[in-house]
């Protein structure tokens, strides 16, 4: 049997029982009530959330603007985390707590400064006015706020690869003729591609279900700028219980189906490296 063998950590079944016990409240009984909620009261309300169109509206804003968040904070993380690893630049310790602020502040915080700082009567929104341009109050806004929150995860996850790449195999690579774009295209992206999916993803998912950062800044125009999270807490709002619960089950199996799919690419790339290695 599996609990009988012998372990070399001391007092195995008791601590395995204890994380599924741990991981079983506080992450799959919630994901079970959230599954079954909706059932509840019937398929009318499921199937009335199933028609809305504002609801599938909401959703190609949140996952629309995640993506195109996420893909601008690519080369923004690559250069950030290159940047503090190789260059380490004055400031380089204000730098890399500045990058950890998402972290530490409420996402309201965020929101209400992003606002602030890009509306109508706000420093940049002033200057970006006087070219027509408007960031505050349009889905432009909730990528500047995506964007604020997901950049963190690009560096943290870049950044330990970097580290550990032995810098003599770029010199090398130098040395024998190579363009700096060459540099980095053929030594540099595929050891830190894995990790960089792998944060992608991260960035993305968070994304996803950011809440407080966007709702100052949105605007949360019906069919414009209102992501799936505030038409969830609208719901509620309502005592619409399924409406709201059918709503984060589909939000919910969605961005799985995405952090899947980044799961699976980031395993094949890994793989493929791994094999011409071997080769």
């Amino acid at each position: 049997m599996f609990f009988l063998r012998r372990h070399t950590l001391p007092d195995f079944p008791l601590t395995f029982g204890i994380t599924l016990l741990w991981v079983g409240l506080l992450v799959i009984l919630p994901l079970l009530a959230l599954i079954v909620r909706p059932w509840q009261d019937g398929t009318t309300a499921i199937l009335q959330t199933l028609h809305d169109t504002r609801v599938f509206a909401a959703f190609r804003v949140s996952f629309g603007c995640a993506l195109f968040a996420a893909l601008l904070d690519l080369p923004l993380g690559i250069l950030l985390a290159w940047t503090l690893v190789r260059l380490r630049p004055p400031g380089y310790k204000i730098i890399n707590a500045c990058i950890d602020l998402p972290f530490a502040i409420p996402t309201a915080v965020t929101g209400i400064t992003l606002a602030t700082l890009y509306g109508p009567n706000g420093w940049m929104g002033k200057l970006l006015a006087h070219a027509g341009l408007q960031v505050a109050f349009t889905p432009t806004g909730i990528v500047i706020a995506l964007m604020f929150v997901g950049l963190p995860f690009l560096v943290r996850t870049i950044e330990p690869v970097l580290q550990n790449f032995p810098s003599e195999i770029e010199e090398a690579a130098f040395l024998l003729g190579a363009t700096p774009f060459q540099k980095f295209y053929r030594v540099i992206l595929p050891a830190i591609l894995p990790a960089t999916l792998s944060g992608f993803g991260l960035a993305f998912a968070r994304c996803i279900g950011e809440y407080g950062s966007v709702i100052f800044i949105a605007g949360n125009q019906p069919f414009r700028s209102e992501i799936a999270p505030l038409l969830i807490v609208m719901r509620l709002q309502e005592f619409d219980y399924s409406g709201a619960t059918t709503i984060a089950v589909l939000l919910l199996l969605t961005a799985l189906v995405c952090l899947g799919g980044v799961s699976f690419l980031r395993l094949r790339v890994s793989r493929g490296l791994v094999m011409e290695e071997v080769k």
